[in-house]
């Protein structure tokens, strides 16, 4: 199964460079225009579905990439991580060492707790894996579900801060079923 992650396009929040969670922004008018041009670079990429979180901004960034070429599926699973008290605060406030380490685990502020958060994308991940055996898919989420569904693709729980993963994030990966 081949599996393109794609991350949303940058809200005016991005810019600002504030924690957006599970606030429900719009594009800002640049994130549009990047995001026509990937729509561009991907015009031609087959996709059997496109999964996407129902927030505005990852329903808008998927609708100006594939329009309605492709089923589009929202899923609660693949909503932001919820940032609590963090929530429309900059991001210099947030400390992202700490709470993504996957050991730690922490939780204060009403943070969601890193391992609650790749439970509920390995559930997600899982589900498409086991319906779609020889698919293509698209998922299109926030840049921190983005990573996490990247590292659970790799199998990797350490050192989750070690690539960067911006707004409209691409990658493509292959997928396979346990035991196959």
């Amino acid at each position: 199964m081949n599996i393109t992650l794609i991350s949303s396009a940058p809200t005016n929040q991005d810019y600002l460079e504030l924690c957006q969670g599970r606030q429900n922004n719009l594009l800002s008018d640049d994130g549009r225009r990047q995001c026509a041009k990937l729509k561009e670079k991907i015009k031609d990429k087959h996709y059997d579905y496109c999964y996407m979180s129902p927030l505005v901004r990852d329903v808008e960034t998927s609708i100006i990439l594939i329009g309605d070429r492709v089923e589009t599926i929202k899923d609660d699973r693949l909503i932001d991580r919820e940032y609590g008290e963090f929530t429309g605060m900059l991001k210099k406030y947030y400390d992202f060492s700490k709470y993504w380490d996957y050991n730690s685990n922490y939780k204060d502020r009403k943070v969601e707790g890193i391992q609650e958060l790749f439970s509920r994308c390995e559930k997600f991940l899982n589900d498409i894996v086991n319906k779609y055996e020889d698919g293509d898919i698209l998922i299109v989420a926030s840049p921190d579900v983005i990573r996490v569904l990247h590292y659970l693709i790799i199998d990797k729980r350490e050192e989750l801060l070690d690539i960067s993963i911006e707004n409209l994030f691409y990658e493509e990966l292959k997928v396979k079923r346990e035991g196959k």
